[in-house]
């Protein structure tokens, strides 16, 4: 099969599965996501934002994902996103401003967003060329997170871009905070630590 016509069917594919993501969410009441979600709705109950929080996050993501597929593929690929409490993070690595203005007003268009944290790195190859280092530093932190029975791992999201660490969730108090931010830093192959976690008691998941 010929690339071009590969890639057509491979994108038409992705759209489809997010426009099916999307009216499954769309359809289903709390209860009946609770019910098929099993084990994955039990820990989306453990997190700081509860069950509801995290299915509408879920959703925000999906929605999100979608607009930015829908617009440019490359755009999708080369973005990661995480969302807690509508608040959005995105990193990655695009070509051109043009492209990040875009993505960042695609985010905002969507309802449910409270804020968007834009840590997109603008470089014309479009590449972090650090991938190895970087999965290997989101890898270890992850693993750190988990077995540290001090850290409620479930209530943060954590990703690595070129050797920066970019952390958001929610933290349980100031001192888990610092064991997490701490973990990071002296992971090898980091070379900064930026956070977006907030405590439990910050009035911004009120407002």
């Amino acid at each position: 099969m010929p690339y071009a016509l590969h890639h057509r069917l491979r994108t038409r594919a992705l759209i489809a599965s997010f426009a099916a993501s999307l009216i499954l969410l769309s359809a289903c009441s709390t209860t009946d996501l609770a019910l098929s979600a099993g084990a994955s709705a039990g820990v989306a109950a453990s997190e700081e934002r509860g069950f509801n929080g995290a299915v509408s996050d879920s959703e925000l993501s999906a929605r999100i994902n979608y607009a930015w597929l829908n617009r440019n593929v490359d755009m999708f690929h080369s973005l990661n996103l995480f969302i807690y409490e509508g608040r959005v993070l995105i990193t990655g690595v695009l070509p051109g401003n043009e492209q990040m203005d875009e993505a960042v007003t695609l985010a905002w268009k969507e309802n449910g967003v409270r804020e968007v944290i834009n840590e997109i790195i603008v470089d014309p190859s479009g590449s972090t060329g650090t991938y190895a280092s970087d999965s290997y530093i989101t890898a270890q932190l992850k693993t750190k997170l988990l077995l540290d029975r001090d850290v409620s791992a479930v209530n943060y999201s954590v990703d690595s871009v070129r050797g920066t660490v970019y952390v958001i969730g929610i933290a349980q108090s100031q001192n888990e905070l610092d064991r997490v931010i701490g973990y990071a830093r002296n992971i090898r192959y980091v070379k900064k630590v930026v956070n977006y976690a907030i405590l439990r008691d910050d009035p911004r998941r009120k407002s």
